[in-house]
């Protein structure tokens, strides 16, 4: 059987982070009664004229500008006429001649080292609506609170050759715009998309074959399982003599197949021509350079300064960049604690166990820093001990709380009275003469059976070098 390798070229569609849509001052949020952001200007009203948000340009400029692309200096809206009942206008402002940015690429680490994934454009755009099929009323409803929303779209060039570099791609470019707070890229909640223009051909041909385009995905397993199935079906076509037809196709992740929804249209199609209600966006070099001076520390300059500085391990240092509000945490926490290992430690160790347990995505952790680098502090001033530091810790993750006050409140202090704490050690040597003699026989094992037992009988508050201590004395007596 021939040897067949994909050819994948990716439409990204981001929602930008502004409060208000691209041509209107209705809001953005997410969620909210159906129609309820809206006005005459994001319904398509007859003699609304849309005014363009600045912030939109500056974001997809900033996108742009981290991705490597080319800023255009003149560029222009367009009209994409197609009528679907999602469209109010029946037609959708976009960018075709002119995008804002070209010529970019983005670098992905695979298997075989670097890789550069070419940016053929990014646009501008307006998010249409959302259609509801109600099944029990067998009817279609219309919510227009999407419509209007700023999207920028980002197109590679067709450089990906596996569904493991495009999630590598998408993860990269996600990251960059949760970076720049351009976009909370929430795959869940449709603000990060991809549509995937795959095809297939022989190992070492250079022509492209007939590609297919499978529309807004918007889950990484989804992404993947539909790369893969696309594959194994254009290949046994091929095999079986057929054509592969040009067009756009659904996938559905339930049932883990696709379908074809319509042929693939051309630019013509959509009859693109100016927009005669907006004016050209005319990009000075000083706009620019006010951009690039406003760009953050990127991932990778993080996980450099991290183990240069923090002198935190590698593995340490990615795990805590690969979510912008987490490396927020963690930097902040350092910055009051003075202590770059320990606030490394809860996060990597406590933090991510709490998440992976109850399922969480890092972006929801809502504890503040000075509460985490109080705790530290506590630890490091021998107030309480890293049994009670972990009882006190998911309180904070829970609830936020000021641990001092919390361990206050609920006698959490380390019991460091050696007077009381030598009574308390000598009566469980009293009461455990096995464990005594297994001791002074050799085993160490013992000595670690009293600890445990002082530790019980203290509700785990005592301190354990003190307890070693206590109970090397009285054994060693």
């Amino acid at each position: 059987m021939k040897q067949y390798e994909m050819v994948i070229g990716l439409e990204v569609h981001v929602e930008l982070a502004t409060k208000t849509k691209i041509f209107c001052s209705c809001t953005t949020q997410f969620g909210g009664s159906p129609n309820t952001h809206t006005c005459p200007v994001c319904t398509g009203m007859p003699g609304s004229l849309p005014v363009l948000n600045k912030q939109v340009v500056e974001y997809a400029m900033a996108v742009g500008i981290a991705t490597n692309c080319d800023i255009t200096r003149y560029s222009k809206f367009d009209r994409k006429n197609y009528f679907y009942p999602d469209n109010p206008q029946n037609y959708q402002i976009s960018q075709l001649y002119l995008p804002i940015c070209r010529n970019g690429y983005v670098e992905i680490e695979t298997q075989s080292g670097t890789k550069k994934i070419g940016i053929h454009e990014i646009h501008m755009e307006e998010d249409a609506g959302k259609l509801i099929h109600d099944e029990w009323e067998d009817c279609t409803l219309v919510d227009y609170n999407r419509s209007g929303v700023p999207l920028i779209e980002i197109v590679s060039e067709p450089d990906l050759r596996s569904a493991q570099e495009v999630i590598t791609y998408l993860e990269k470019l996600r990251l960059l715009i949760q970076y720049l707070g351009a976009s909370d890229c929430k795959l869940n909640e449709g603000s990060m998309r991809a549509d995937v223009n795959l095809s297939i051909r022989p190992v070492g041909a250079q022509e492209y074959g007939t590609r297919t385009e499978m529309k807004n995905l918007n889950s990484f397993k989804a992404i993947s399982r539909a790369i893969e199935a696309e594959k194994l079906r254009q290949i046994e076509l091929i095999e079986e003599g057929k054509t592969v037809i040009q067009e756009t196709r659904r996938w559905d992740d339930n049932k883990e197949y696709s379908y074809a929804m319509r042929s693939k249209e051309d630019a013509q199609d959509y009859r693109y021509f100016p927009d005669p209600d907006l004016a050209p966006v005319v990009v000075t070099q000083e706009w620019v350079d006010s951009i690039l001076n406003r760009q953050p520390e990127f991932r990778d300059a993080k996980i450099k300064r991290y183990i240069e500085d923090f002198k935190i391990p590698e593995y340490d240092a990615q795990i805590i960049t690969s979510s912008k509000h987490l490396a927020d945490i963690f930097e902040e926490t350092v910055e009051l604690s003075g202590q770059p290992k320990e606030a490394s430690n809860w996060i990597m160790v406590e933090t991510m166990h709490i998440l992976k347990v109850r399922e969480m995505e890092p972006e929801k952790v809502s504890f503040s820093p000075s509460n985490l680098a109080k705790l530290i502090k506590l630890i490091e001033s021998g107030k309480i001990n890293r049994t009670v530091a972990k009882e006190v810790f998911e309180v904070i993750f829970d609830k936020d709380m000021d641990p001092e006050k919390y361990v206050e409140e609920n006698g959490l202090i380390m019991e460091s009275d050696e007077g009381a704490l030598k009574e308390i050690i000598q009566k469980i040597v009293d009461a455990n003469p096995k464990s005594v003699e297994d001791f002074h026989g050799g085993k160490e094992k013992a000595l670690g059976f009293l600890v445990g037992q002082a530790m019980k009988e203290t509700k785990g508050k005592a301190n354990p070098a003190l307890i070693n201590k206590i109970l090397k004395e009285i054994l060693m007596h």
